[in-house]
């Protein structure tokens, strides 16, 4: 684990708190802040992410592990934008004679189809088929169009997990679009937090892998990815402003439920655990819709 700042968004005494976690819980920003910044993203688009951490050093735990649970770390986010097929082994999957694609897929969810760290996964009533997809998330924080790749890492805020729950025969309901099936609420998670971004060593080859009920399902490295971060980024804000607070979801490693045989999706009570060096363990279990 890296001893670099982790910020988090939790929910404490019914109330919704930024700060940084801790070996032992998690210390408010929001109560020395919040007035000046009222969240995490807010922080973010003032540059301020060094100096709140500074002033909280030697602070005492507001709230202790266990008495706070996980939001999204940036629950506000103006977009999320997720990347497709961005490791070699989940290119093969695809029996289109392509070694690899020209450009990458992409496409956008919506914040509450994500929950936080140690929050159910919700399986929908319309679908017994939620899968997995363990990806490394990028924070932006310096805004900014035309980004490009030599300069893109500066404008990187901070780093995280996700699991990218995909509802699989709803991505197939169209006949090119998979919103649908990426967008159920709260079938995928973001988090436990964002680290904050530092050196280009945090992410340019990290071993990312995402467990079933401790079974290893995916495996690889972010060097390895066919579209890299700095060419995401600028490929991005090719067409669109890049803001302080947007999350980029930078792709899965094969080895998905649906690429089993028979394939194997989601079942209440299953735990999920994505994991990269450096960032930390993102862990969901999985429940039914009430």
């Amino acid at each position: 684990m890296s001893n670099y700042p982790k910020f988090a968004t939790v929910t404490a005494n019914n109330e919704s708190h930024y700060g940084l976690v801790t070996d032992t819980g998690f210390i408010s920003l929001s109560n020395t802040f919040g007035a000046q910044y009222p969240t995490l993203k807010d922080v973010i688009d003032a540059d301020q992410l060094d100096a709140v951490a500074t002033a909280a050093q030697g602070q005492a735990d507001d709230f202790k592990t266990g008495s706070f649970s996980y939001q999204i770390p940036i629950n506000n986010a103006e977009k999320l934008i997720c990347i497709g097929v961005n490791y070699p082994a989940r290119n093969e999957e695809y029996k289109d004679g392509q070694d690899a694609p020209p450009f990458p897929s992409m496409f956008i969810r919506f914040a509450r189809s994500f929950t936080g760290h140690d929050t159910p996964l919700v399986r929908p009533k319309a679908s017994s088929q939620l899968d997995y997809e363990g990806e490394v998330v990028i924070v932006i924080g310096k805004g900014g169009r035309h980004i490009s790749k030599q300069t893109a890492l500066d404008h990187i805020a901070g780093i995280s997990l996700c699991n990218e729950g995909t509802l699989r025969d709803w991505v197939r309901h169209a006949k090119f679009n998979v919103t649908q099936g990426k967008n159920f609420d709260s079938s995928g998670a973001i988090g436990p937090w964002m680290v904050a971004y530092k050196d280009e060593s945090q992410i340019a080859d990290i071993r990312l892998t995402t467990k079933v009920n401790g079974e290893l399902r995916q495996e690889d490295r972010t060097g390895r990815m066919m579209f890299d971060f700095r060419y995401i980024i600028n490929y991005i804000s090719t067409f669109t402003t890049l803001v302080p607070g947007d999350i980029i979801v930078t792709g899965t490693p094969t080895g998905s439920g649906a690429r089993l045989d028979p394939p194997v999706y989601l079942q209440p009570g299953d735990v999920v655990e994505v994991t990269a060096e450096g960032i930390g363990c993102l862990r969901n279990t999985i429940v039914d819709e009430a």
